[in-house]
């Protein structure tokens, strides 16, 4: 295993710990993507995986190295993890090669001209920061931590910056970056989508717990509960045979006639397909269509019932 935490735990106020017994691992060169509703401890989680924050208890093992436990603190400096964070500060008075240089231990120097031609940076070495579009100042931070050969690379919400005509191509170039050096990574991120398309594994987390750990097709097919379902993707509730039941909204069919009928509310226009908001006797649903519907439309739908998705009733509060 290539990182392996165990048992962490993280408060400020002891009576609401922000990570509580948190146990997942990860094999080298896996990507795997944090996943939580602001607030939750995503960034304290990765500072306390760098060193910039101590943990209270537990242990960090990266690459068969003790970081972290009762005994052992190693330094940020000394940990070979390299961190991306969110707002790609880069120095403004050093041009691009020199931001990706700064401070590095001379044994890495060689590794420069093949990080400039992998993240499409050759021609750019000279500008300065300003100089810089958002996608091309990402692409200097990820080589300036990957240069150093980490162990292990965090990622701080690195798309959250971009506009949302460049983010797409930004990220794949991303993951083709990630993948081609090999590089276990920890993308921490808000956007479902972010994680479904580069994700190997998704870490779903909560008041302090883990939720569920597991690939993104698993993730979204057989949510361990409520949470980990809506944080996921859109869902519908439907009462059958006195139990509560869940389903996505692609897996609900329009048809010209059947049982189920609702009244629409609102189409909304989404490129090759429109978002429907309907009624569904008590409940507000939403499903997907080739074609617009007009407010207090009826459409009747079906679906197959094996994808159908049920949680215990003490999941409702979740919703």
């Amino acid at each position: 295993m290539h990182l392996k935490v165990s048992n962490l735990v993280k408060f400020y106020n002891k009576r609401q710990p922000l990570i509580e017994s948190l146990d997942f691992s990860v094999e080298k060169g896996e990507i795997v993507s944090f996943l939580g509703e602001s607030g939750v401890g995503k960034t304290t989680f990765l500072k306390c995986i760098s060193g910039l924050e101590d943990i209270n208890s537990g242990s960090i093992i990266l690459n068969n190295k003790t970081l972290n436990d009762k005994d052992v603190f190693v330094r940020p400096q000394d940990r070979k993890i390299g961190f991306v964070f969110q707002d790609y500060p880069l120095f403004p008075h050093l041009n691009l090669k020199d931001n990706i240089v700064f401070n590095l231990d001379k044994k890495y120097l060689s590794n420069l001209d093949y990080m400039l031609s992998l993240t499409n940076l050759t021609d750019l070495v000279d500008r300065f920061p300003h100089e810089l579009s958002g996608g091309e100042q990402q692409r200097a931070c990820i080589a300036r931590a990957l240069i150093r050969e980490p162990d292990l690379l965090l990622l701080d919400e690195p798309f959250s910056n971009l506009d949302v005509a460049i983010k797409h191509s930004i990220r794949d170039e991303i993951y083709r970056i990630i993948k081609a050096t090999k590089t276990t990574t920890i993308l921490v991120t808000h956007d479902i989508n972010d994680s479904l398309n580069i994700a190997d594994k998704i870490l779903v987390f909560k008041a302090g717990k883990l939720q569920q750990y597991d690939d993104p097709v698993e993730m979204y097919c057989k949510p361990a509960n409520c949470y980990c379902a809506r944080i996921l993707g859109g869902i519908n509730k439907l009462t059958k045979d006195d139990k509560p039941y869940y389903i996505r909204p692609e897996k609900i069919k329009i048809e010209k006639t059947s049982k189920l009928k609702l009244i629409v509310e609102k189409s909304l226009f989404q490129g090759k397909e429109y978002n429907i908001t309907a009624k569904y006797e008590d409940e507000v649903w939403n499903l997907f269509s080739s074609t617009a519907y007009k407010k207090n439309d009826v459409i009747y739908v079906s679906f197959n019932d094996e994808d159908l998705i049920y949680f215990p009733p003490n999941c409702l509060n979740y919703f």
